[in-house]
Order: structure tokens, then sequence, then C-alpha cells
């Protein structure tokens, strides 16, 4: 009796084991003054637009739930009727508990489920880090109204090594959780602010699991990185058409020249406005020798287009759909302007990202 016993107790731990949640349960507790009734939003963002509802819920008696499926893990916010302010939160099958307070939504805790536990840890260490951060700018505040040189000069340092420490906690993170979403989002920002090379970048993805590149977000990082293929140096630059300011078609292939310069800018941008002078300098000193430029405007506004060429001095091409990032930023995967890549009269990408006096010496010796 006591081996069946056993034996039950055997394949009951199994089966725990190795069964999987069917669905989620989001379980929530908001401390504080919030009426019954306030409504609470589950959101979702895709592709970098802004977050949409996909279910909706009321708070009573301070708490409330959200009930679903998910196929795999997905960053998702929720959000309060009539209060600032949102909670990140991963959805996946599971039990998912959830607690805050009304007026610091973002220091809720939430655990139950494996990837919000890696989240929780994250956050923690982040906000640990950052507190750091604010105590030391405070003191250097301080050193600098009391005209501490010393002071200032040793808390300077230990800043530095603050946001150095800062950087390689994330970095580590993401080698240290290979299965873990948060990583993924964490690479997708190194990428996107250039903190590394881009080899290095995909080194990193390449070494996550598969389950976790397989979600939508590996999904979308992994597409970057193949898009990013097509505007490596060596490759032949996408062609693409726009309409010019006086609503014209022009493409890429009609604009190019012994050599040309695909500049992406816009009048919002201040490094693009700082770095024109030294465009038109450029454009003007090497044109005649077969030098054209095709701007490509990120902008929103037709007429703040318009008006910084003039007020710039920009006489080259200029095209724009004038709607922000859009599909020909997408097709040169560029996600921060001032972006530019330097073409040869094939309209091979020879190099990118050159700016003040290393823009002039490679337009002069492709001209020589």
């Amino acid at each position: 009796m006591k081996k069946i016993v056993l034996s039950l107790c055997a394949v009951i731990t199994l089966y725990a084991c190795n069964s999987t949640p069917e669905g989620f349960s989001l379980e929530a507790t908001i401390n504080g003054d919030l009426e019954n009734g306030t409504k609470i939003f589950l959101k979702k963002s895709e592709a970098g637009k802004p977050p949409v509802d996909i279910d909706t819920t009321t708070i009573e008696g301070g708490k409330f739930l959200f009930t679903g499926e998910q196929d795999s893990p997905e960053i998702h916010y929720i959000a309060f009727d009539n209060i600032k302010g949102f909670i990140p939160v991963i959805i996946e099958n599971g039990t998912i508990i959830l607690e805050a307070q009304k007026d610091s939504l973002g220091f809720a805790k939430i655990k139950g489920t494996l990837q919000n536990d890696f989240f929780n840890d994250y956050l923690e260490n982040s906000r640990a880090l950052s507190g750091r951060v604010n105590s030391m700018q405070n003191d250097m505040r301080n050193a600098q109204s009391n005209n501490d040189t010393a002071s200032m000069n040793s808390l300077r340092d230990e800043y530095f090594e603050l946001q150095e420490e800062a950087k390689n906690y994330e970095l580590d993170f993401i080698k240290e959780h290979p299965n873990a979403l948060i990583s993924v989002l964490l690479i997708d920002k190194t990428l996107s602010t250039k903190a590394l090379p881009e080899n290095e970048v995909k080194e990193m993805f390449e070494a996550l699991t598969p389950e976790i590149k397989a979600t939508t977000a590996g999904k979308v990082l992994t597409d970057k990185f193949e898009k990013s293929k097509k505007t490596t140096i060596g490759a032949k630059a996408p062609n693409f058409s726009a309409p010019t300011p006086t609503g014209e078609k022009l493409a890429l292939n009609d604009a190019l020249g012994k050599v040309t310069i695909v500049d992406f800018w816009a009048a919002w941008c201040r490094p693009c406005r700082a770095e024109n002078p030294n465009v038109v300098n450029v454009y003007n000193k090497y044109h005649e020798k077969g030098l054209n430029i095709i701007g490509v405007s990120l902008d929103r506004k037709a007429e703040d287009w318009v008006k910084a060429i003039q007020d710039d001095g920009l006489v080259w091409n200029h095209v724009s759909n004038v709607n922000y990032f859009d599909e020909i930023a997408e097709l040169y995967n560029v996600r921060a302007i001032p972006a530019t890549f330097i073409l040869d009269e094939n309209g091979v990408i020879v190099a990118r990202d050159l700016r003040g006096p290393a823009l002039e010496a490679k337009i002069a010796e492709m001209l020589q």
C-alpha cells in the first residue's frame, strides 16, 4: 500500500511538472483610494505604434482581474481611467500576481510567472541603480553650489563609473538570462541606441533560446537584422521614390551621381540641423565634381520640412512622405536620425553615418 501511495505521488508530481497552463490569469491589487467601477485597460503595442486596448474591466474593492489565453509571452500595459501612468506587465499563460500603489504605479510588483519574475528582478535592480544615480546627482549639485571643486571632480569620476556599471548591468542581464523576454527588449534598445556595434548585438541575440527568439519581440528583432543586411556596406542601396517639395515623384535611382549621399533628417532634429552647414559646405565644394545628395525628410508637417530646407540653404534634391519614420526609413532600417548612406556611382553603399571632417574626407577620396 505504501508503494502504491508513493507511486501515485510520483505520478502527480510528474504531471504537475510537465503540465502547462492553458491560459493566463492576471490578479491585481491596487492599494489607495480608487473608486469602485473605475475602468482598467489592458493594452498592447505593435510595431512601434501606440498601445491599443485589447481588454477592459473594472476595479472592485481595490482588485481587478484579466483572463485569457496567450500563445507566447508579450509585453502589455495596464492603464487606469483618469489616472496618469501605466504598469508594464508580461502576459503569458499562468497566474500573474500584480500589486501596486495608486500614486506610484511605476513601482508595481509583478510575480507568479517565469517571465514576470525575470522582469521584476530586472526592474528592482534598475531602480536601485537609478536611485544611486539620483543621489549622486544631488551630491554633485550641492558640491557645485558650494564651489567644492575637489568633491565635484571626485563625484564626476564616480558618476561615469556608475553609468558604466548601469550599462554593464543590462548587458550582463542579457547574457545571464537567454530565456528572458526582457533580454530581447534590452537587445532591441542596445541596437536602436547603437550602444554596441551591430555584429556584437546580433551575437547576443543569437545566444537567446529558440523559444524567446520565436516570440513576437524576437521576430521583430530578427526582421530588423534581416533588413539591416540590405543596407550594410557593400550592399546595393534599395531604390525608393517619394514626393519632392513641389509634388513630383523622385526616385533614388534617378538622383544618383558619381557619389551620392542619402541623408535622413527632419526639421525637428537638432543634431541634423547642426550638421547641415557642414553638408552644405561639402555639397558646394564637390557637386560640380559629381556629388549628389538626396535628402529624405522624416517630418510630420510639410510646412516645417520646406521651411527648414529654405532656412538651412539645402539646395539639393529632397523627398518626403511627411509621415515621420515611414516606409523609406523602415526600408533602410533607420531608427534614429541623422542617418546618412554614401553611395558610389553604381548605387553601392560604401560608408555610413559620417559627419563633420570625416564626411568631407570620404567624399574627397571618392572624387579625387
